[in-house]
Order: structure tokens, then sequence, then C-alpha cells
């Protein structure tokens, strides 16, 4: 479990995952020096990795939940196989050991995705069932989810009025290809200091910032926060597949999203239309979130529930024995 600072310093990181760690410190209440040693430990110890990503739209996909039921027996291996693909995150093996639950970054225009392709002939593997994200209702940094103790509201809107997150305008667009230093070293290292970038690369520190500048108002770079949850104190989680009805799907969807240990609610294609992952303590605590907080939903009109049983990868970041590290490269 961590302490109020830790966690206070996380939740400013969810919120601004490159702010300056004097910035951080002013709004946690704590020195720029306590606030960056904080931070590096929790990283050593593999509690936190802050990264930069490219959006997948750039390459004509969308974000897709994929469930892949497989005979226990073969869940190691594919877990295993799976894990290591860049196109697939938040990796998780539900409870009963049949099946794989995955984020995947998926084409959505009149081709297979050749990673379905290829699973579909694994040994093992009894279906898979893929639905596309239509719309997230998680804003940017709300995956804290309230985990643990939060920063007040004036903390957060201090955050957000220093160090803004770059609205992008545009389309994202392709990276040039001198940018593969770059973005190899934020997607080790997201809150790599720009002396660090320009090391990696070869550049200028003003190259490396107008060129950050670029890639992100163009929404090409995105940074996320991972997290090693059992850490936090919250070893259960559940993945809910959710109906309603369409007039009420924004509506519900939205309320969903903003109940206390929700890190992520979206409309879905497939046979339910709403799907959140949900963070608790242990299945008796689990229960209590069903009984009287997802009963606040309005017009939920049914769902089932996959528990995980393992975390395998979060957004770009292995999880092994509890710890996050980085994927090989």
């Amino acid at each position: 479990m961590l302490d109020t600072l830790d966690s206070h310093i996380l939740h400013a990181l969810h919120v601004a995952p490159r702010a300056p760690f004097r910035l951080v410190g002013e709004v946690v209440g704590a020195s720029e020096q306590t606030v960056a040693r904080r931070y590096r430990t929790m990283r050593r110890a593999g509690t936190v990795r802050v990264v930069g990503l490219v959006n997948p739209a750039v390459q004509g996909l969308v974000a897709s939940v994929v469930r892949i039921s497989l005979r226990p027996d073969r869940i190691d291996a594919c877990a295993e196989a799976l894990t290591r693909l860049p196109e697939v995150s938040f990796a998780n093996i539900s409870f009963g050991g049949s099946e794989i639950v995955c984020s995947m970054a998926t084409p959505h225009e009149g081709r297979m995705p050749e990673v379905l392709r290829q699973l579909s002939r694994t040994p093992g593997v009894l279906e898979i069932d893929t639905r596309m994200t239509l719309h997230t209702y998680s804003p940017p940094g709300a995956d804290w989810g309230r985990l643990g103790p939060s920063l007040p509201e004036e903390a957060v809107e201090s955050l957000r009025e220093h160090h803004p997150r770059t609205t992008p305008q545009g389309l994202p667009v392709e990276p040039h290809e001198e940018d593969a230093a770059l973005l190899a070293a934020l997607a080790e290292d997201g809150r790599a200091s720009q002396a660090t970038l320009a090391d990696r690369t070869g550049w200028t520190t003003g190259r490396v910032a107008r060129r950050l500048e670029a890639l992100e108002r163009s929404g090409t770079l995105f940074y996320d926060v991972d997290l090693a949850l059992e850490k936090l104190g919250y070893p259960f989680s559940a993945a809910l597949w959710l109906n309603t009805s369409p007039a009420r799907l924004h509506e519900t969807g939205s309320a969903l999203a903003a109940l206390p240990r929700v890190v992520f609610a979206s409309a879905t294609s497939g046979a339910q239309n709403l799907m959140a992952i949900v963070m608790c303590t242990d299945a008796a605590d689990f229960y209590d979130w069903l009984s009287r907080r997802l009963a606040t939903v309005p017009e939920v009109t049914g769902y089932t529930v996959s528990v995980r049983l393992r975390t395998l990868k979060q957004a770009a970041s292995l999880v092994y024995q509890g710890r996050l590290v980085a994927p090989p490269r």
C-alpha cells in the first residue's frame, strides 16, 4: 500500500504525465526533490511507468476489446505470445483460466487483422469475440478512478492550467522515419527530459521540443500511465459487459464512468453495448460495488462479468511477479 503523498503524486501524473516535478510538488505540498525521489522509487519498484505511445489511428487502426476462449492447458502459451505483440495491451487472464481479455489495435476497413487470423489457427483457441470501441466515456486522467487518496479539485485544476494536455488538431499523421529514436525513448520513459531525448536522438533540445509539440498537437503522440494495481491495494478487478437502450446509451455510459473504482468505460459493438473495468480489494468489495454503486446507474438492463485472475500487460508494460517491466524490443 502506498501512502498519501505517493498516491497524490500518481494522481498528478494521471492528470499531467509530463508535468515537471516542481509543479507536481506545488500541488501535492512537497519539495521538488521529494517528489522526484518518491517517483523514482515507485518506478524502480515496478509500481508505475509513464509511457509515450503512437496513436493507432495513424495506421488506420481502431481500438477493440478481444475475448479469446481457450482450453486451459493452452492458456500460458497463448498468453506468452499475445503479450509480446505491440498491438496488444491491457491483457488479463480471466477467472477459471479459460479466457484472455485484451485490448487490440485492429483495422476496420475490409481486412481481417493478421494477428486474429493467426490466433484463430492457434491450437487450443476455441472462440474469438472482437468488439470495436465506439466511444470512450473516461476523459484523460480519469483512469485514476479514485483508487487512493486523491488530489483536491483545485489542485487538479491548477495542474491543468499550468500544464494542460495538448488538444489534438486534425487527424493524426504518420511519424517521420527520423522520429524512430525519439518515439522509442518515450516508449521506455514517457517522462524522459528533453536533454535525455536530445542525447538519444542526436538532436538539439530545441528540435526535440518542437517535434514533441508537433507530434502531440497532431494527436500522433499521447501519454499513458501504467500502474501495478496490486501494489495500490487492489488485487481484484473485473470487466463488466452491460446492456442499455440506445436512447440511454450516452447517459448510462457517462454515469458508469463517473463511479468510483471504474478505471475505464466505453461503448462497444457486440452483444452488449457497454464495457467497464472496475478495481476492488476482494470479492466482497466487488459485491458491495455491484449492489450499491452500479445499482445507482440508470437503465442498466443486464450485465455479465469477467473476473481477472492474472494481469499480463498494461498499456505498454508487461506484468512480471506483480511488477511493471518494459517489453523486450
